[in-house]
């Protein structure tokens, strides 16, 4: 039995479609920063369409702010990826090795992913530091505005990997043992 509001096209011929209300409570800051950037990437680059094709003066700045802010999107999204614990894993192992085991190496795993975001953010600003007052190709700013943005991409994720990890650890297993799962029903960690 179909209930009346179940049903797409009405007893009149015509499509009666609903769109559900939207939710963007649950959207983390880092998602608000990536699709800020998004934009203005965005616009930038139909600056730069605009000025090559329909005026025939391309603008030189235009082509070189877009990859640095199509940088700044990458390691803002990437933050958003460590926050839902979807990067690429591989639970091939997990499903052959003893619960025990599985368990430890998949803390193992979370502890790695910690470090290595931790260490990232120390090498990119030890780079930040050695690099000085080194100015940007074409546009006279300093190229650490980029590599900045990249470090607070980096401790962002260390800091969501933890923030994972906790969660791991209150439940007892990680995505890698029960790949079916996911980090709640609600969507990403929250802050």
């Amino acid at each position: 039995m179909s209930n009346e509001h179940d049903k797409i096209v009405g007893d009149d011929g015509e499509f009666h479609v609903e769109d559900e209300a939207v939710d963007l409570s649950g959207t983390i800051p880092e998602a608000w920063v990536a699709l800020g950037f998004f934009w203005l990437l965005g616009l930038t680059v139909f600056y730069q369409f605009f000025t090559r094709y329909v005026m025939n003066d391309s603008a030189a700045w235009t082509e070189e702010i877009a990859r640095y802010l199509l940088i700044a999107t990458v390691f803002t999204g990437a933050t958003i990826g460590v926050s839902k614990n979807n990067h690429i894993q591989v639970d091939f192992f997990f499903r052959f090795l003893p619960r025990a085991a599985g368990h430890a190496l998949a803390l193992v795993v979370d502890v790695l992913r910690i470090a290595f975001f931790g260490a990232a953010v120390v090498y990119t600003g030890l780079m930040m530091q050695r690099m000085g007052n080194l100015k940007m190709t074409i546009v006279d700013l300093p190229m650490n505005i980029v590599y900045g943005i990249c470090l607070l991409g980096f401790a962002a994720m260390c800091v969501r990997s933890a923030m994972v990890m906790r969660i791991h650890l209150k439940r007892g297993y990680t995505v890698l043992q029960q790949p079916e799962s996911t980090m709640d029903d609600r969507g990403p960690v929250a802050p």
